[in-house]
């Protein structure tokens, strides 16, 4: 019982004593993790430092930083000296993290909307900070530098021909000695004017040689589309001259908005392609080069992100992000993007266990009202799988191929079984090495091929700045 009695004692002590030296003699200096309890008490909230973040962290003039009445300056007032940030999560409590500048807070992404929507409230005002937005994005992106493209044919393999479709690989040369590769997916056979649809891939495992993206190249090339799924920037085949690392210099991104413009200029001398209704759609990374591509190009007419529309969330790779198209407009972020689409036809395809686990009630009814301003709202379409993640599944391309039949006059009916379903086991998964285009083993990579990364910026006008860690 002593014993006892002279442990609390010593406990009694040691807090007097440590909170005796919090004075302006020692600036009044604590450890973080102490502020922090305090506010829990503050606030009635629960902080998790689940990732040992705040361990052996102190700060001068603590306590003095909590702003009584307001939680959210509190929390950044102590966390941004180590740049670190707070995330509020569905069950009210807050998750401790590292600083990112493509992410943020729900409640902050729900504050910018806030903002933005304070900035127009007219067609009008809108048309204005559309054009200052899609003006800055080419500008990040300095799509203005880029070199011509290179008069060059596209080497195309042999088609390979299935039930009512057909796949050739195609290697176009975007910049000088850079090429983008892909693969085409056309109606079989092709004998009239047919819309065309890219589908920029994402960063999912096995990039477009995956099944969900064969199935949906070859179900819309069945319902009468030109289709084109094409590779990431140091990614597939694209590693063949730039190594894995370059995929996340800021350059990647320039060469992805880039590749899908030049695909739609290739395209526009294919016979049999119908210009008028061509569209987008790519999940993930691929989402957003949908996004982006289809507010800076005009000839989109039809637009469907998958699971990448996000108010809090701006892509955490370089390769969508590393140009700062989202400092646009004094701040901008991929609702607003996607918004840029109006008053065209828009599916946004979002689940309940990514970063798009908000938008039915929050994303999608800020992108419905700018649609209102043309009086459109009924253009722009969600799709939400709540209990689904992050992928391009089938209950996500089911939602999908309607929405593209119906705005680029496709046929559906053509991929419906006798149950009327549309039925994906028509279609033909190929190896993955049926779907290269310089050979199995890169024999046929062109000799001009670039592989120099700083070469790469030096057609932009810019210098590679990057530092590489060495592997070892």
């Amino acid at each position: 019982m002593k014993r006892i009695k002279y442990i609390f004692l010593v406990s009694i002590f040691a807090l007097t004593f440590a909170n005796a030296q919090s004075t302006s003699d020692t600036n009044f200096r604590k450890p973080v993790s102490e502020t922090l309890k305090k506010i829990e008490t503050v606030f009635n909230v629960t902080i998790n430092d689940d990732r040992g973040l705040l361990k052996g962290k102190e700060l001068d003039y603590a306590d003095w930083r909590i702003e009584p009445g307001n939680l959210a300056v509190s929390l950044t007032n102590i966390l941004a000296p180590f740049e670190l940030m707070y995330f509020k999560q569905p069950d009210g409590t807050y998750i401790i993290r590292k600083y990112e500048n493509h992410k943020v807070s729900v409640d902050k992404g729900k504050e910018r909307l806030f903002y933005l929507e304070s900035l127009y409230s007219t067609k009008e005002q809108w048309e204005k900070r559309k054009t200052e937005l899609k003006a800055c994005m080419i500008t990040s992106f300095g799509l203005e530098k880029a070199p011509p493209m290179p008069k060059s044919k596209p080497l195309l393999t042999p088609k390979r021909i299935y039930k009512d479709y057909s796949v050739e690989n195609i290697a176009l040369e975007i910049l000088p000695g850079v090429y983008a590769t892909g693969s085409i997916y056309k109606p079989y056979p092709l004998n009239k004017k047919a819309a065309v649809i890219l589908t920029p891939d994402g960063h999912f495992g096995d990039g477009r040689y995956r099944k969900d993206e064969q199935y949906r190249c070859a179900i819309m090339a069945k319902m009468g589309a030109i289709v084109v799924a094409y590779d990431l920037f140091a990614w597939g085949e694209s590693l063949l001259q730039f190594p894995e690392e370059t995929h996340r210099n800021s350059i990647a991104s320039t060469v992805q908005v880039l590749t899908g413009i030049r695909f739609l200029d290739y395209l526009a001398t294919v016979k049999n392609a119908d210009m008028s209704r061509v569209g987008v759609t790519g999940g993930s990374g691929g989402g957003s080069h949908t996004m982006f591509l289809a507010a800076i190009d005009d000839r989109v007419k039809v637009s469907a992100p998958v699971v990448m529309v996000s108010s809090h969330f701006s892509g955490g790779c370089p390769c969508e992000s590393g140009r700062g198209v989202h400092l646009c407009g004094n701040g901008t972020n991929n609702a607003e993007i996607s918004a840029m689409m109006a008053p065209k036809p828009q599916l946004i395809v979002s689940d309940g266990k990514d970063w798009t686990l908000a938008v039915p009630e929050l994303e999608f009814p800020f992108i419905q009202r700018t649609y209102e301003l043309y009086g459109k709202k009924d253009l722009v379409e969600n799709a939400h799988f709540a209990k689904e993640g992050h992928d391009f599944g089938v209950s996500k391309r089911m939602a999908l191929y309607p929405f593209m039949a119906k705005y680029l006059n496709l046929d559906l009916n053509i991929v419906k079984n006798d149950k009327g379903e549309i039925d994906e086991s028509t279609c033909v998964i190929e190896p993955k090495e049926k779907l290269f285009v310089f050979g199995d083993k890169g024999e046929n990579l062109p000799k001009n091929a670039l592989k120099d990364i700083n070469k790469l910026y030096e057609m932009f006008g810019e210098k590679n700045l990057k530092v590489y860690e060495v592997k070892k």
